[in-house]
C-alpha cells in the first residue's frame, strides 16, 4: 500500500538528515579554518585543513558565500564574510549580563558560602547589577541591587579605574574630590594611583573597610569579546571571616563568565 503525504514527510525528512548534518558539519569546519587563518585562505589550504575534496569544499563555499558568510575574493582566496559580523553584533546586543553572571554568582556562593556582587560601570560609579546574600552577615550592607557607590570606594569601582589611562584617573579626582566614607578611605590622589599601581600589578582589587568599617572585599574583572572590562565580581564579608583563599575561585568565576560572553584570552 502506498504511504500516504503524512507518512512519507518524515521518511523523506529522515532520509536526509544524516546528509543535512553532514553538510552542516563541513561548514562549521570551514568556518573554523578561515577564522585560523590569518589572511584570506586559498581552496588548497581549506580543503587540507577541513579534510574535504576540493569540489566539495568549494562548492560549500559558494553556497556560503551567497549567504554573505563567507567572501571570496578576486584570487579566488576566502575569508570569514560580513555576514558574521552582523549575527555577532545582534547576539552581542541580546547578551544580558545578569542572567549570564547569575548561575556562576550563585554557584561560588554556595562554595563559599559570602555574599557575591555583580557591578557595571555608569560614569563616576558603581552600580550594583545582581547580589546574593550570604545570610549570616553581621554589618549592614550599605550597597544592595540598584545601588550605586563612587568607584575609588569599592573593590568593584578599582577595576574600572586601574583600566583607565593616568589622566583619566586624575580627571576622575578633580571631578569627584574622591569623598571619603571611612577612615579607611582613598581620599587622595597619591593613595589612590599607589592603590590602582597594585590593581593592575595582581589583577584584583581589595575594599579593606572603605565602603563601610566591618566590610572587606576582595574582585575580579570581567571582559567582553573585545578585551575590555565591562563588570566585576566581588565577594564581600565582614572583615573577620574574610578569606584570602578566596581569590582563586573568584578569578575563576569572573574568568567563567567572561567567556561566556565571548572572552578569548589570547595570551
Amino acid at each position: 500500500m502506498p504511504l500516504s503525504d503524512s507518512a512519507s514527510a518524515p521518511a523523506r525528512d529522515a532520509a536526509r538528515t544524516p546528509g543535512s548534518i553532514q553538510v552542516i558539519a563541513r561548514m562549521m569546519s570551514l568556518l573554523d579554518a578561515l577564522a585560523a587563518a590569518p589572511e584570506a585562505a586559498s581552496l588548497k589550504h581549506l580543503a587540507a585543513a577541513t579534510g574535504l575534496h576540493p569540489s566539495t569544499a568549494h562548492r560549500i563555499l559558494a553556497a556560503m558565500s551567497q549567504a554573505r558568510f563567507v567572501e571570496r575574493q578576486e584570487a579566488g582566496t576566502y575569508r570569514l564574510g560580513i555576514r558574521l559580523l552582523e549575527l555577532g553584533h545582534l547576539v552581542k546586543s541580546r547578551i544580558n549580563l545578569r542572567e549570564v553572571a547569575l548561575p556562576f554568582m550563585q554557584a561560588l556562593h554556595e562554595r563559599i558560602g559570602e555574599a557575591i556582587n555583580l557591578g557595571i560601570r555608569r560614569d563616576d560609579e558603581i552600580v550594583y547589577l545582581e547580589r546574593t546574600s550570604s545570610g549570616r552577615a553581621l554589618v549592614r550592607v550599605v550597597y544592595l541591587v540598584g545601588g550605586r557607590a563612587p568607584l575609588h570606594l569599592t573593590s568593584l569601582g578599582k577595576l574600572f579605574l586601574a583600566a583607565d589611562a593616568p589622566q583619566a584617573v586624575r580627571d576622575y579626582a578633580e571631578r569627584t574630590g574622591l569623598p571619603g566614607k571611612t577612615p579607611h578611605s582613598l581620599t587622595t590622589l597619591a593613595a589612590l594611583t599607589r592603590e590602582l599601581d597594585a590593581v593592575r600589578r595582581h589583577g584584583i582589587a581589595v575594599d579593606n573597610e572603605e565602603a563601610e568599617l566591618g566590610l572587606k572585599c576582595v574582585a575580579a574583572p570581567i571582559y567582553d569579546d573585545e578585551g575590555a572590562v565591562v563588570a566585576a565580581l566581588s565577594v564581600s564579608a565582614p572583615a573577620d571571616r574574610h578569606n584570602p583563599d578566596w581569590v582563586a575561585e573568584l578569578r575563576r568565576t569572573a574568568d567563567a563568565v567572561s567567556q561566556a560572553i565571548g572572552y578569548r584570552n589570547k595570551q
